[in-house]
C-alpha cells in the first residue's frame, strides 16, 4: 500500500489508543533512565567505583541506544513497529534482571549499557513511527501525550525505587524495575500501524539471489573454457570484474536507500542532528549527576532529593501536555521551540549549579522540567518536519547514531571532568557549555533563513511584473528549515 496523503490521515480514531499504548511503554521503560543515579549510585559507591565508571555505564547505554539507529530504519521498514517495540521491552526487562545480580562494574555494562540501551533504542523510533502514521495536524499533541507517560513515570518511579531500596534492598528494587518494564509489552500489542511500508529485507534478498544466480550461470561456462584452452581471455576477466563491480554497486546502492544515507549530503540536516546530539549528551549527564549533586554537594537527604526530582518530572509532564497545544496554535516551527528549550535549560541549570537553599532549587527544578519538555517533545518532530515521510525512518536512525558518537566521546569527557575537579558544580557548568554551543550555532542560521523566508513571502505577494517572485526551489529549501 502506498503512503496515505495528509488528507487521508485520520488524526484520531485508533490513533488515540496507540498514543495511550505508547504512553504506557514510555512510563514503564523510558523513565528508567531518570533513576539510574538514584537506583545504582549507592551500589556503585559500595563497590568503590568513581563517577568515571558511572559515566561510562551511562554513556555506553546511550551509545548502544543510539547506535541501534544503524539498523532501526531497515528494521521498521521490514517488520511491524509493534514487534520491534515488544522486543525492545523484553530486552530492557532482561537487562535490568542481569543488573539485579551485579557484583562488578562490567555486569552493569552488559545488563544496563547493552541490553537496556539496545531495548530503548528499539522502542523510541518504533513507537514514534506508529503515532506518526495516524496523525498530521494533531501530531504535536499526540507526541506530547505519549511522552507524558515517561514524565508520569519520572514522577512516581523515584518514590517506588526509594521504597524498595529502603525496605528490601538493591536487588529487589532492580527486580521490581525489571518486572515493571515487562508490562510495556501490553502497550506494544496495541500498536497497529495505519500503513504498510516497503519490505527492504525481502527486496535485498531478492536482489542478492538474482545476482548470485546470474554469477552461477556464468561461472561453469568459464571453467570449461579454462580447462579446454588453459588460458583466460582478457575479455572474460574484464567481464568478471564488471559483474562483481555491478553486484557491489547494487548492494551499496541498496544499503544507501535502506538507511537513507543521502541525507548526509545535506548540511542543514548535519546541523540539526549534531545540535540535538549535544543537547542530548548534556541532558543525559545532568540526569545522572543531579541526584548526586543534591546529596553530596548541597547536602540534601534522600527524601528532599526525590522531591526535587519529582518537581522536574512534574513540570515536564504538565508542559508535555500543554506545550503542543500552544505551539500548534501559534504555528511555531518545531526546531525553533527546541532552540528556545535549549536556552531555557542553559539558564535554569546554571542557576541550579549555584543554588543551595531548598526554595531556589525547587523553583529552578520546575523551570528545568518545563524547558526540558520543549527539547524532548520536539526532538523527533524536528526530524519529521525536515525529512520526507519515506526518509523519516532513516533520518531518525542517523539522528540516533550522531547522539551515540557524541555521548560516548564528549559525554565520557564530562565524567572525567567531575572526577578530576572533584566538583559537581564545575561539571554542571561544563554540561552547559554544550548547550551554549548549540545556541550560538543555530541562532544565526535560523535567523538568516527566517529573514530569507520573509523576503520571499513579500516578493510573492507583490503583483506580477513588479519584481521576480521566489522560485519554487527557493521556497522548498526555505520551508524545509
Amino acid at each position: 500500500m502506498a503512503d496515505l496523503p495528509p488528507t487521508m490521515v485520520p488524526d484520531g480514531g485508533w490513533g488515540w489508543v496507540v498514543v495511550a499504548a505508547v504512553a504506557l511503554i514510555n512510563m514503564t521503560n523510558q523513565s528508567i533512565l531518570s533513576v539510574f543515579g538514584f537506583l545504582f549510585g549507592g551500589q556503585l559507591k559500595s563497590m568503590n567505583q568513581e563517577t568515571f565508571t558511572a559515566a561510562l555505564i551511562t554513556n555506553l547505554n546511550s551509545f548502544a541506544l543510539n547506535f541501534s539507529g544503524l539498523f532501526i530504519g531497515p528494521a521498521i521498514k521490514s517488520f511491524k513497529p509493534r514487534n520491534v517495540a515488544a522486543i525492545g521491552c523484553v530486552m530492557v526487562s532482561f537487562g535490568m534482571f542481569i543488573c539485579s545480580f551485579a557484583t562488578e562494574a562490567w555486569h552493569f555494562i552488559i545488563g544496563y549499557s547493552f541490553f537496556v540501551g539496545m531495548g530503548l533504542g528499539l522502542i523510541s523510533p518504533s513507537t514514534f513511527m506508529a503515532i506518526n502514521s495516524y496523525f498530521s495536524s494533531k501530531r504535536g499533541r499526540a507526541v506530547g501525550l505519549s511522552l507524558a507517560g515517561a514524565g508520569l513515570g519520572q514522577v512516581f518511579i523515584p518514590h517506588v525505587v526509594r521504597f524498595f531500596l529502603d525496605n528490601y534492598g538493591f536487588r529487589i528494587a532492580v527486580l521490581a524495575m525489571s518486572l515493571l518494564s515487562l508490562t510495556g509489552i501490553f502497550g506494544a500489542l496495541l500498536l497497529k500501524p495505519l500503513k504498510t511500508v516497503h519490505n527492504n529485507r525481502q527486496h535485498m534478498q531478492h536482489l542478492l539471489n538474482t545476482d548470485v544466480e546470474k554469477n552461477k550461470a556464468q561461472i561453469p561456462l568459464k571453467i570449461e573454457i579454462i580447462k579446454a584452452t588453459t588460458q583466460i581471455e582478457p575479455k572474460e576477466v574484464n567481464k568478471e570484474k564488471t559483474t562483481g563491480q555491478k553486484l557491489c554497486s547494487k548492494i551499496c546502492h541498496r544499503l544507501v536507500q535502506a538507511m537513507d544515507l543521502e541525507l548526509l549530503c545535506d548540511p542543514v540536516f548535519w546541523s540539526i542532528i549534531m545540535g540535538m546530539a549535544l543537547v542530548y549528551t548534556s541532558t543525559i549527564n545532568f540526569t545522572m549527576l543531579f541526584p548526586n549533586f543534591l546529596q553530596y554537594s548541597v547536602g540534601f537527604s534522600s527524601s528532599r532529593t526525590t522531591t526535587c526530582m519529582s518537581a522536574i518530572a512534574g513540570a515536564d509532564i504538565v508542559c508535555r501536555l500543554l506545550l503542543p497545544c500552544i505551539t500548534d496554535k501559534l504555528k511555531i516551527s518545531y526546531r525553533v521551540i527546541f532552540l528556545l528549550g535549549t536556552v531555557g535549560l542553559l539558564v535554569s541549570r546554571a542557576a541550579l549549579a549555584e543554588s543551595t537553599d531548598m526554595t531556589t532549587i525547587i523553583m529552578m527544578s520546575i523551570f528545568t522540567g518545563m524547558t526540558k519538555s520543549a527539547t524532548v517533545l520536539n526532538n523527533n518532530l524536528t526530524i519529521s518536519s525536515y525529512c520526507s515521510s519515506d526518509k523519516l525512518a532513516g533520518g531518525l536512525g542517523l539522528n540516533m547514531i550522531s547522539k551515540g558518537i557524541i555521548v560516548i566521546t564528549i559525554g565520557q569527557l564530562l565524567g572525567w571532568i567531575r572526577d578530576y575537579t572533584d566538583s559537581y558544580i564545575l561539571c554542571l557548568h561544563a554540561q552547559n557549555v554544550l548547550l551554549l554551543i548549540v545556541v550560538l550555532l543555530w541562532t544565526p542560521e535560523i535567523f538568516y533563513r527566517w529573514r530569507k523566508q520573509r523576503k520571499a513571502d513579500k516578493r510573492n505577494k507583490l503583483p506580477i511584473g513588479v519584481t521576480d517572485p521566489a522560485t519554487p526551489e527557493e521556497l522548498a529549501n526555505i520551508n524545509k528549515c
